[in-house]
């Protein structure tokens, strides 16, 4: 799919929908702010029966699968002849080596949320290692995939996809560290602003190499257009951490400012952790020792 489409669908998945880009960084900017589990987030006490149930739906798995098979479905439409892995010549050769590795990072992306939905709403018990194993090695296929698909590529396009791979790689790192500390939280946000980099520049990567704002391709040969490459990059990752921190600042503004219901919760957790080791509860304690007494005085004069 080295098109337009192939380029910015995945980027947008990535940028916005499923457990990726903006929708991840709301969901570990609240787990950070209340201090709660990333990998099992709470589910409100109401829901019981049918809408307990829903809790435990792998929406994020089964959006996958299904932006995984509109992509396989469009990667093999797409090509002119169908998709044939060798020719009929003698020797035969392989054909669409570019659209096979496509497919196969479609492929990577539908069994990662097959994993996902498994581990979440089919077994009695979720199993977070097997998620977190089929994720990093679906990103160690996806960088060698790429160290492939730029074999033939030069000037502008090769700066472009070796960008792309550097970030890729990041996110090796940090999803490989992530299986021996599932928990921390600079390794989840590092992982959400690497997802949402890797997103807004693939769609940027559409917008060089297929339809340029200015209408005019850009030119290999020329030094200008290869360092603007670079410097646009620059721009996005400053961009997304932006997004991120803004992300990260306006849901602590409306969990603790403007929810009422939020407001009520912290209330309570202060007064219960301030009369439990506070003055309060010692002086509370005072009070009930002569109520105590008290009490204990007229039942002594029953006895007599």
């Amino acid at each position: 799919m080295g098109n337009f489409i192939g380029h910015v669908c995945p980027g947008l998945f990535l940028t916005v929908s499923g457990n990726s880009g903006l929708y991840q960084a709301i969901v570990v900017s609240r787990a950070v702010i209340f201090s709660d589990s990333l990998l099992y987030p709470p589910c409100s006490p109401k829901n019981k029966g049918k809408w307990a149930r829903l809790c435990k739906i792998a929406y994020e798995g089964l959006l996958k699968i299904a932006a995984g098979s509109f992509l396989i479905v469009y990667e093999i439409i797409s090509i002119e002849g169908g998709l044939i892995l060798m020719n009929r010549e003698m020797p035969p050769r392989f054909v669409n080596p570019k659209e096979w590795q496509h497919l196969t990072m479609f492929i990577l992306l539908t069994l990662n949320g097959c994993v996902d939905v498994v581990s979440k709403s089919v077994l009695p018990q979720r199993c977070v290692v097997v998620e977190k194993g089929a994720l990093v090695l679906s990103f160690y296929e996806l960088l060698l995939l790429l160290v492939s698909h730029i074999k033939d590529s030069s000037g502008v396009q090769l700066q472009v996809r070796a960008l792309l791979i550097l970030v890729v790689f990041l996110m090796m790192l940090v999803l490989t560290a992530e299986l021996w500390a599932p928990e921390v939280f600079h390794l989840w946000m590092t992982e959400t602003f690497l997802i949402m980099v890797m997103g807004s520049w693939l769609v940027q990567a559409g917008f060089i190499l297929y339809r340029p704002i200015s209408g005019y391709s850009w030119e290999d040969e020329d030094i200008s257009d290869l360092m603007f490459v670079t410097t646009f990059f620059c721009w996005h990752v400053m961009t997304d951490a932006l997004c991120l921190l803004g992300i990260y600042g306006f849901s602590s503004f409306w969990y603790y400012c403007l929810s009422p219901s939020l407001k009520l919760m912290r209330s309570k957790k202060a007064s219960y952790c301030e009369t439990s080791s506070g003055p309060l509860y010692s002086l509370l304690q005072e009070v009930e020792e002569p109520e105590k007494n008290d009490q204990a005085l007229p039942l002594s004069k029953g006895s007599h």
